[in-house]
């Protein structure tokens, strides 16, 4: 005899969770800097819902409960790319929701740090961090965003020169929830299950997934202000660090360092072909007539800079193309 379908009350099938993995920066400081966080949601929520973990796809244990269905959907017109830190006021950016609703916040309450999001692929790491200052309900489960602050908390180095339709939506509002991963965890792959914490982990309506986090929180921001000078034939390249834990004050006489300490990487390509990789432990470096030479280095160029972190390695790169 078939089974019949779990319910949750008379006359509403039990359906499958669904789940995503964000390994997301630093948002208050007061965060583990290694722990992804999970968001997920249901239509209809079955209740609290409950991630099982295991590091060897066996012997499952209780990692997280989350009680609230993340506000998460998937976008119905595409990105574009916009000037970090300056309100973008481009075409709205439509998202189709899975369940839950968005709204509004004045111009205060954006800058202080009201309506942050991430938008993405679906992996764990690449997720732009955004802010929207308007929603507007455009179609039943559909809200046009405004007015946005693109590239938040670091996350402008990851921004394509498109999001397309079909990319992800997840509002950070406090329902997506981290996950317990020991440091020893990074970039090592977990097993999980994920469904109704009223069913054991076995019941059909369990999805399982696995994942490796690279621990985020911990990944250096990208320099900025990155510039050229000549200097006859050499090129002198300088750029400004940034910090990832406490760096926004205006009263700040340096940036903090936020690692233990200062050193770059850095590389130069043609095209795909890497030419030189140096680290340098200041905010510029000198490529001279005879590294050029060396490097049989010729026309178009790209230099890449990342700060570096004794525990995360290289952080995002800022790119800057120039010619010889």
């Amino acid at each position: 005899m078939a089974q019949k379908p779990l319910e949750l009350v008379a006359g509403t099938p039990l359906t499958p969770v669904f789940p995503l993995f964000l390994d997301l920066p630093l948002i208050t400081g007061d965060e583990r800097p290694h722990a992804p966080y999970v968001a997920a949601t249901a239509e209809p929520w079955p209740g609290p819902v409950a991630l099982y973990s295991s590091r060897y796809d066996a012997d499952f244990a209780l990692n997280t409960v989350l009680k609230s269905p993340a506000v998460l959907g998937v976008t119905v017109t595409p990105l574009t790319a916009a000037t970090p830190g300056v309100l973008d006021r481009g075409a709205p950016l439509e998202v189709e929701l899975t369940r839950g609703s968005l709204s509004g916040v004045t111009l205060e309450a954006l800058l202080a740090g009201a309506n942050l999001a991430a938008i993405g692929d679906g992996s764990q790491d690449n997720w732009e961090i955004f802010q929207f200052q308007s929603a507007d309900l455009v179609a039943p489960g559909r809200y046009g965003l405004s007015g946005r602050l693109r590239g938040q908390l670091g996350s402008d180095a990851i921004m394509p020169a498109q999001w397309p339709e079909g990319s992800y939506f997840v509002l950070l509002d406090g329902a997506p929830q981290q996950i317990e991963l020991p440091a020893s965890g990074r970039n090592v792959v977990q097993y999980f299950q994920i469904g109704p914490a009223a069913r054991p982990y076995s019941d059909y309506s369990y999805r399982k997934l696995s994942a490796a986090f690279a621990g985020n929180g911990l990944r250096p921001y990208a320099p900025v202000h990155l510039v050229e000078k000549r200097d006859g034939a050499d090129l002198e390249f300088s750029w400004i660090r940034r910090a990832r834990l406490d760096g926004a004050s205006w009263d700040l006489a340096e940036i903090p360092l936020s690692e233990t300490q200062e050193l770059y990487q850095v590389k130069i390509f043609s095209g795909a072909n890497l030419l030189r990789q140096e680290q340098v432990h200041q905010t510029q470096w000198r490529y001279s007539a005879a590294m050029q030479a060396l490097d049989g280095a010729h026309g178009p160029l790209e230099l890449q800079v990342a700060q570096l972190s004794e525990s995360f390695g290289p952080g995002l790169f800022r790119k800057h193309g120039f010619t010889i």
